[in-house]
């Protein structure tokens, strides 16, 4: 979705690679490249950590908040929105800019509608501690201006879900 919408987009608005590269390409190269290795790192944090997927039918079984969830609770939408902003730069797409801005809300909304509900029903307390430590979407920063990354891997990394009616296997119920 997030390589075949954008080439839509960009289809429908008449947008061709550009015939040189210039400075607002490169930046872009490098923003995609930094979008895309966030999102990757997640992806990765999931199956390694959380012994899961990104995937609502084959979702995390252990609360994931080491790597970049230790820093924000939503990365890998982060890192695919910083990608998108990316092709944006390196188009010079208005089009592709209002994508991603349409990404970033359905997003938030489902991460407000569906995840938090879910993960809130799925590990409790540990998710709700979680909540208090690590923003949504930005990340906290401390008084020396670093950011601050939350120390929950005593508590909240080794949290297994809790098994719901007709699931033997301790991941979320859909």
């Amino acid at each position: 979705m997030l390589v075949f919408l954008p080439a839509q987009v960009l289809r429908w608005a008449g947008v061709a690679r550009p015939a040189a590269t210039g400075a607002l390409e490169i930046a872009g190269l490098i923003v995609g490249a930094a979008g895309a290795a966030l999102a990757l790192w997640c992806v990765l944090t999931f199956a390694l950590v959380g012994e899961g997927t990104p995937a609502p039918f084959d979702p995390p079984r252990r609360l994931v908040v080491r790597g970049p969830y230790r820093v924000v609770r939503n990365p890998m939408y982060l890192g695919a929105a910083l990608a998108l902003a990316a092709a944006a730069l390196f188009y010079r797409s208005l089009a592709l800019l209002g994508f991603t801005a349409v990404f970033v809300l359905a997003a938030h909304l489902f991460v407000l509608w569906y995840e938090e509900p879910t993960l809130r029903r799925t590990f409790g307390d540990d998710y709700d501690a979680y909540r208090r430590e690590v923003q949504r979407w930005w990340p906290r920063v401390g008084a020396s201006g670093r950011l601050a990354a939350a120390n929950l891997t005593s508590s909240g990394s080794g949290t297994r879900a809790r098994p719901s009616a007709g699931d033997e296997r301790g991941g979320r119920s859909s």
